[in-house]
């Protein structure tokens, strides 16, 4: 279970009316809130799990701590984030089986980063959490337990299955230089959730088909969690149908698909061996261009992580516009007689609540402009103006 709890709501009594009736040692459950209050749901929790009489190592889950929100998405610096996320460290430790430190790589994902970029600095930004932990005084195996990985996942089915393979293997290597006191804590926990870039406003059925490989796709790789996102986010906030076909979407998988009864499908396939070499290489060059470079957030305050992923979410909506990537319904098989009527994009906010295009930023941030947008845009405006635009295919030479 995954709750998103405001920061003005965190409190013992809230907390304790959200979980009656549900056993914190049957379930995992993952919580995201605001980065000032994990600290004390952390605290909440503990509290509330000692008074069920419930075994603190049997609880799992995550609170979702994630210090580079602000520069990524928001546009502000956080430099006392070090100081900040030992002092979640430090809470967490009352929950033993619960991850406090997020790597939220999803945000490149939806930010249309390609696949070796997105895992990338993933491993810049996980490494970024062990060396200034440990650089604090912090135990490197400790701090390597408790970090979460959140990755998205794109319609690229193939590739996907690798880029989980290689995250692994390379976040394992990472782990192991640090010396860690256990093997175990080179293990890497990912959490996967489908792509909001490739969403679309028109036929939006077809975010279905979509968000079903993609979860195929991040089962068969072995990840220990799926958020299938509703098919009706781009344009609303998603109602009781379309929540309940994504959870159900999953449940295909697992109950009629049996994915939950093969360990790692993938392995011994050369095609994917071969994919996840390939990955692996290009996301390690890039880890080791931002280590480098003087660390992950030193990158992030330079701005050279927003500039390319940017220049990477340009490129491929010239390669939409050309339909040489393919976004079914939007630029290839689209229905013209589709109307959007009330439908509209729903637009990111910035903290401050304006339009993140607008609202001053320290830093530069990363643009959340999904594949479809610029289609639908003309096709919104042309709806609008109550016209409907006829063209005329000129025929030059030979006809085919």
């Amino acid at each position: 279970l995954g709750f998103i709890i405001k920061g003005s709501d965190v409190n013992a009594e809230n907390i304790a009316t959200l979980l009656d009736g549900i056993c914190p040692e049957c379930v995992e459950l993952n919580f995201n809130t605001c980065n000032c209050k994990a600290e004390m749901l952390i605290g909440i929790l503990a509290d509330y799990f000692k008074g069920k009489g419930a075994d603190l190592e049997k609880c799992k889950g995550s609170v979702n701590y994630d210090p580079f929100k602000k520069p990524l998405v928001k546009g502000k610096e956080n430099e006392d984030w070090v100081e900040a996320a030992a002092a979640v460290l430090k809470a967490g430790a009352a929950l033993p089986g619960y991850k406090v430190l997020a790597v939220n790589a999803f945000y490149f994902n939806n930010a249309g980063a390609y696949i070796s970029q997105e895992l990338g600095y993933a491993l810049a930004w996980g490494n970024e959490l062990l060396a200034k932990l440990t650089e604090v005084g912090l135990d490197a195996t400790e701090v390597a337990k408790k970090i979460k990985f959140n990755f998205g996942i794109s319609s690229n089915y193939f590739m996907e299955i690798a880029k989980f393979r290689a995250a692994r293997w390379l976040w394992a290597e990472i782990v192991a230089a640090y010396n860690p006191a256990c093997q175990c804590a080179c293990k890497m926990h990912v959490h996967a959730q489908t792509s909001e870039w490739n969403m679309t406003v028109y036929d939006a059925h077809v975010n279905l088909l979509r968000s079903q490989t993609e979860a195929m796709s991040a089962a068969l790789a072995g990840v220990d969690s799926i958020t299938v996102r509703p098919f009706d986010k781009t344009y609303q906030t998603p109602d009781d149908f379309s929540e309940r076909i994504a959870r159900n979407q999953q449940l295909l998988l697992k109950e009629e698909s049996h994915f939950d009864k093969v360990i790692d499908p993938a392995a011994g396939s050369y095609y994917i061996e071969n994919l996840t070499v390939a990955i692996a290489k290009q996301a390690w060059e890039l880890f080791l261009a931002v280590e480098e470079a003087g660390g992950f957030y030193a990158a992030l305050k330079a701005g050279t992580v927003q500039a390319a992923v940017n220049e990477s979410n340009k490129a491929r909506h010239k390669a939409v516009a050309q339909r040489r990537e393919v976004l079914l319904g939007t630029n290839q098989f689209p229905n013209f007689n589709e109307k959007a009527g009330n439908k509209q994009p729903v637009e990111g906010k910035c903290c401050c609540g304006g339009d993140s295009h607008t609202c001053e930023k320290e830093v530069d941030t990363l643009v959340f402009d999904r594949a479809a947008s610029q289609f639908e845009a003309l096709r919104l405006e042309t709806e609008a103006s109550g016209k409907r635009p006829k063209a005329f295919m000129l025929t030059i030479g030979n006809l085919a």
